[in-house]
């Protein structure tokens, strides 16, 4: 007959296996679940890369306005994912330092509420901002229009 301490010693062997399984299971849907994530934000990436991309050639072919691009460029560079931070402000200043000028300026509805006069001061305000920046931020949106990923 088998004694008590060798039964306990096998149920406690069977209870160990499945856990181990168990837990084997659990560590690979974790791991699948991390792989599934960072492919979303590859592909989320890349979506956001492509409006850079399209938005900067637009500004450096002056199809769009600079103030209107660094809003934009900023904004999107700022929502890109890596798991190193970038300092996208120090890559492109001009840029930045646009957006800081006209961020806080009315759009849309807000600015259709001015006066005629307010909304012409506002904008040679801003055209004078683009005026200062104009040949770096074209410079860095040429620069833009070509930017890639880093490899993980």
């Amino acid at each position: 007959m088998i004694s008590a301490w060798l039964m306990a010693a096998l149920v406690g062997g069977v209870i160990i296996l499945a856990l181990a399984i168990y837990a084997g299971k659990l560590l690979a849907q974790v791991k699948l679940q991390r792989l599934r994530q960072a492919q979303a934000v590859n592909a989320r990436n890349e979506r956001i890369l492509e409006s850079i991309r399209t938005i900067a050639l637009a500004v450096s072919q002056e199809q769009c306005n600079e103030s209107e691009g660094a809003i934009r460029l900023t904004n999107l560079l700022n929502a890109l994912q890596f798991s190193q931070p970038r300092d996208f402000a120090s890559d492109y200043p001009a840029l930045y330092a646009l957006y800081e000028k006209v961020k806080d300026m009315p759009t849309h509805q807000e600015r259709q509420e001015l006066k005629r006069n307010e909304i012409m001061r506002l904008d040679v305000k801003r055209a004078g901002f683009e005026l200062e920046l104009a040949a770096q931020i074209k410079t860095e949106a040429k620069a833009l229009s070509g930017l890639t990923l880093p490899s993980a």
